[in-house]
């Protein structure tokens, strides 16, 4: 599995702790959208597409299914918001 390409569209919200959202494309094939750019206490993260079931649950629409491939989405993601060329 390759990501093909990794659009960022940054936010800036007062006080919120969403810096903005990220497309990812797979094998130029499949695209997973709204991938929140997170900043937590301690680093960046990315959070997954995910639907609100009931009052307060959420599920995840699309997420990995391993570390490895958890990491690897966070980091091209990271990279592209980084990226001092971006917007």
């Amino acid at each position: 599995m390759e990501i093909t390409k990794v659009r960022v569209h940054k936010v800036e919200r007062e006080g919120s702790k969403v810096k903005g959202y990220a497309t990812i494309t797979i094998d130029d094939c499949f695209a997973v959208s709204n991938i929140r750019i997170i900043e937590g206490e301690n680093r960046m993260f990315c959070a997954m597409p995910n639907d609100k079931i009931g009052e307060n649950k959420f599920v995840d629409v699309a997420h990995p299914t391993n570390k490895e491939t958890r990491e690897m989405i966070e980091e091209k993601i990271l990279a592209e918001y980084n990226n001092p060329t971006e917007e």
